[in-house]
């Protein structure tokens, strides 16, 4: 398997499932600021991968000078999910024993997004801005995340793997890129949308 199919890893398949997987364990840690906290950056993030693709096919908005068009869904999402679900998973073990598997979730994030680049999914501008909205959102978690309690290990476990299976079977099959182009038509006026390959 070639390294860049680490891509697919970013899929909304996998992130929107992860993300209510880590809200279902900051609810099982009765960390209620933190689980709201989360939701709503991780909720504004992928927000914002919509709105910029939404006004890029409605109104052809984007900075030609750097190739950008959009924000990168698939890098925004791992890379908020990712080191958040490292920083999470190593609650209780110590500082310095969370700063290695964070380290790690970081680079693996940026690993996807310079694979959707070397696929030619995105452009470095908009994968690296996807990369750094992530980034921001996990940031933001573990602000809100403060000092929460380490949850019943069995009782965590359970409450983010339904979480995951219930927001998996939501996703599955949801054509958020359709409804996205349906906004864009519906909010500019227009007939069609503007190609992808055109910026500018």
């Amino acid at each position: 398997m070639a390294w860049t199919q680490l891509l697919h890893l970013g899929d909304s398949a996998l992130t929107i499932p992860a993300g209510g997987a880590i809200a279902a364990w900051l609810l099982a840690a009765r960390a209620w600021r933190a689980a709201l906290g989360w939701s709503l950056v991780f909720g504004l993030a992928l927000g914002l991968v919509a709105a910029t693709k939404i006004a890029f096919m409605g109104w052809a908005t984007g900075v030609p000078a750097l190739d950008f068009k959009a924000l990168s869904g698939h890098a925004t999402g791992f890379a908020a999910v990712c080191p958040t679900l490292c920083w999470l998973a190593t609650r209780g073990h110590g500082d310095a024993a969370r700063v290695l598997p964070v380290a790690a979730g970081l680079a693996l994030s940026s690993l996807v997004a310079a694979a959707l680049v070397h696929a030619g999914e995105h452009t470095v501008a908009e994968a690296a801005a996807g990369w750094l909205t992530g980034t921001g959102a996990f940031l933001a978690a573990v602000h809100f995340a403060g000092n929460t309690p380490v949850p019943p290990f069995g009782r965590a476990l359970a409450c983010a793997l339904l979480a995951f299976l219930v927001m998996a079977r939501l996703v599955h099959g949801a054509p958020l890129g359709w409804w996205m182009i349906k906004a864009a038509l519906a909010l500019s006026g227009n007939t069609a949308t503007t190609p992808w390959h055109h910026c500018g």
